[in-house]
């Protein structure tokens, strides 16, 4: 029986080096999981709530939670569980399953966007 590739590397080798990197880049990687899975079951051993949710609640939260979070207000974003996250915002989808590079919300995480809406605001710039 073969392991898993992701990117022609098993699947366990990638899912550990995104455990032991940077905040940032594990935000990313989380990311990355929750939209490529979202609705499969490539890796059964991540889940939203044990390993995203945690890093959203860290991360994002403070802002895309209704009814005061300044980004919940902005955008109509909602962070605060996985069918809130995926209805997206007042102008649509944040998460594309399946399609990260296309996923807005990887892209501002990333800083694929403009600087002024990069995500998470209060990280610092190192």
């Amino acid at each position: 029986m073969k392991a898993a590739l992701v990117n022609g590397s098993p699947a366990h080798v990638s899912i550990k080096r995104c455990m032991i990197m940077p905040a940032r880049f594990s935000l990313i990687a989380f990311m990355w999981l929750l939209i490529n899975c979202a609705g499969c079951q490539m890796h059964p051993s991540i889940s939203f709530r044990n390993d995203v949710y945690p890093i959203l609640e860290e991360n994002c939260k403070n802002c895309h939670t209704p009814p005061r979070g300044k980004g919940y207000k902005t955008s109509g974003l909602d962070m605060k569980n996985f069918d809130t996250l995926m209805k997206g915002t007042v102008y649509g989808p944040v998460i594309i399953p399946g399609n990260s590079n296309r996923s807005i919300l990887n892209m501002l995480v990333e800083g694929r966007a403009d600087t002024s809406i990069r995500m998470p605001h209060n990280e610092d710039e190192s």
